[in-house]
């Protein structure tokens, strides 16, 4: 079993399903550089997509929400900059998931999916959005 940050584990299933992607270790190696693709350092090269990307998300006005896990050890605290940089995500329901950790949709999928169709209920698309 595998744990989750959550400490619930997963089924003999749910592992396979995660593997099938994956027909050996070496396929797996490009997914783990993903943490360090995150520019943490001012010299880093990617700061400057990064920052372009921020202008993008800082003129987006449609609905934004944000839903992080209070023990995500990954993007903890993430969410501020969101909620006060995209005009998309003033006067949204912002939710901090107390006991989920980063994988949201394996923690607490139910939940999180109905959070997501309540957000989705409260801003229908509409034309010109």
């Amino acid at each position: 079993m595998v744990n989750l940050s959550s400490g619930d584990k997963m089924n003999a299933d749910e592992i396979r399903a995660y593997e099938a992607p994956f027909p050996d270790e070496t396929y797996k190696q490009g997914a783990r550089q993903f943490p360090s693709l995150v520019p943490i350092i001012p010299d880093d090269p990617a700061i400057p997509a990064n920052r372009e990307g921020w202008k993008v998300l800082e003129a987006f006005e449609k609905p934004l929400i944000t839903i992080f896990g209070e023990s995500d050890p990954v993007s903890q605290g993430g969410e501020k900059r969101f909620q006060k940089s995209v005009p998309g995500a003033q006067g949204q329901k912002h939710q901090i998931l107390e006991g989920v950790g980063h994988f949201l949709q394996e923690e607490v999928g139910e939940e999180f999916a109905a959070l997501i169709l309540d957000f989705c209920k409260a801003n229908p698309i509409r034309s010109g959005r």
